[in-house]
């Protein structure tokens, strides 16, 4: 039998074998850097005033473009949220126009918003948004689960034994701070277009969002594209998965639950076959009983 020692180093060596050569095929190549994040890890909690700065950055850049419908103004105020308080949500709510009727008169008007509502898009429809960016603006709700990079062979064993699932926000990070003024020699970007080291066809309609200084800030904290692009990244891994800090305190209890089953099961199993393990005879096939013959 082969010792467990034996098979980590031989997966250690055939990592370090392997390495090299991935390096050198990404060599040349703009890959997203890993980034420390405070939710990372079975321990990780969202950073409220790193959550409440990325809402800012959303609703003063991102929200001309794109959408967030899948998150309600309610949920700003929930436990694991950014920690905004029920009066603060419904202040922020009430800053927004939400369409609704039909009233008594069979039309259309505008209030504010209430917790309840959504957070509103910035076009009414497909079609308006397509005719307004020539391509509709993706909805922003779950795209810090939706994209992501490969790191390719032995990363992505590395990431699947460390736990890491926040390859998402770090390719945000990366590309809204891709941008370059001047592409490499032999690209031509097309009318309208900007260069990108980060996106995969590294040309984009998308003009560069963010430059420094553009959203205040409260003293202390920079207010840099390197800023504001990890703020904005936290926010949006928020609100594709509101329910982060919950799901990993049911896990972690779940845990605990099963250490605590195994060792309830083992002690008794320990007492059930303790008097086996003390008279293992016991065991033995007895002879068949002969009965008299009738």
């Amino acid at each position: 039998m082969i010792a467990p020692r034996s098979i980590i180093a031989a997966a250690v060596w055939l990592i370090a074998l392997v390495a090299p050569t991935c390096a050198q095929e990404h060599a040349g190549e703009a890959s997203p850097e890993k980034n420390r994040w405070s939710f990372a890890g079975p321990f990780g909690k969202y950073d409220r005033a790193q959550l409440q700065r990325g809402l800012k950055v959303y609703r003063e850049v991102c929200s001309t473009c794109h959408g967030l419908s899948m998150i309600a103004f309610r949920n700003l105020a929930d436990p694991d949220g950014p920690g905004f308080t029920t009066a603060q949500a419904e202040a922020i709510a009430a800053e927004y126009k939400i369409q609704d009727g039909p009233n008594d008169q069979g039309e259309m008007f505008e209030r504010p918003g209430r917790l309840a509502d959504h957070f509103p898009a910035p076009f009414p429809n497909e079609e308006a948004g397509r005719a307004r960016y020539g391509a509709v603006p993706p909805d922003m709700s779950v795209i810090a689960k939706a994209r992501g990079y490969e790191r390719g062979f032995p990363y992505w064993v590395l990431d699947m034994l460390l736990q890491y699932q926040e390859h998402g926000v770090d390719y945000i990070t990366a590309l809204l701070q891709g941008y370059q003024d001047n592409p490499p020699a032999g690209v031509t970007l097309p009318p309208g277009s900007y260069y990108n080291k980060i996106f995969p066809a590294h040309i984009t309609r998308m003009p560069p969002p963010l430059t420094d200084q553009r959203v205040d800030y409260t003293v202390g904290t920079p207010t840099t594209v390197e800023q504001y692009a990890k703020d904005i990244s936290a926010f949006l891994m928020w609100a594709a998965e509101p329910h982060l800090m919950q799901r990993k305190r049911v896990g972690l209890q779940v845990f605990i639950f099963l250490i605590v089953l195994a060792g309830l099961l083992y002690f008794t199993k320990k007492k059930v076959w303790h008097a086996v393990e003390l008279h293992p005879e016991a065991l033995k096939p007895r002879p068949p009983v002969e009965y008299p013959p009738p």
